[in-house]
């Protein structure tokens, strides 16, 4: 309880705490550097019509995942969740994003190096360049999430332990902000490919 005092954190009402969580979501955002962020758009532009597009997460970061995945298929795009039954094999060209705050995470990790000796394009979303993942990765978008490296960076592990920080317990700055970057892409990719809602709408599952 006294760490927790020490942020400012108990007793504030929900709102209070909602806010200052968008407050810290906007800051980090501000700190992502925009030419990187310029060359995944690029990398998954140069999929259209050609590759596929594979993504891979653990836990909550898999569930950032699996929304870009379905905001991309209904922008047009070729892509897949790694891991579900309907994925077809990933072939030398195509592109894999791997997201995993600590860039430790041993399921992600292990795809991207499969994925990496099969040829494909990897692109890291992390909060740790030099982590594993990032050293795998052909290209790096760094968002930031932990002020500290967790103590065991194994996202099992630290659910597990119950490891957690004020505000943002586990990992929750990263992802969050991570799925508003990628909202954020979808509308750029919307714009630059010049699709209309209607195009999206018309992709979108009609059998739910």
């Amino acid at each position: 309880m006294a760490a927790n005092a020490q942020h400012g954190v108990i007793g504030l009402p929900v709102k209070d705490k909602a806010r200052k969580l968008t407050e810290r979501i906007l800051k980090n955002i501000e700190r992502v550097n925009e030419d990187s962020f310029e060359r995944l758009i690029k990398l998954i532009l140069s999929t259209v019509g050609t590759k596929k597009i594979f993504i891979v997460g653990a836990g909550r970061s898999g569930l950032v995942g699996r929304s870009l995945a379905n905001r991309l298929m209904h922008v047009g795009f070729n892509v897949y969740v790694v891991g579900e039954t309907v994925t077809p094999a990933l072939k030398r060209g195509d592109l894999l994003i791997a997201i995993s705050g600590s860039g430790e995470t041993k399921y992600p990790v292990s795809i991207a190096e499969e994925a990496k000796k099969l040829g494909a394009i990897v692109v890291a979303i992390t909060s740790y360049p030099d982590s594993t993942l990032g050293k795998i990765a052909d290209h790096k978008v760094i968002v930031g999430g932990r002020t500290q490296p967790a103590e065991d960076r194994d996202y099992i592990l630290r659910q597990l332990m119950g490891q957690h920080e004020p505000l943002t317990p586990m990992g929750t700055l990263f992802e969050l902000s991570t799925s508003v970057l990628c909202d954020a892409l979808i509308a750029e990719l919307t714009e630059r490919m010049g699709k209309t809602e209607e195009d999206l709408r018309s992709r979108h599952a009609s059998i739910e």
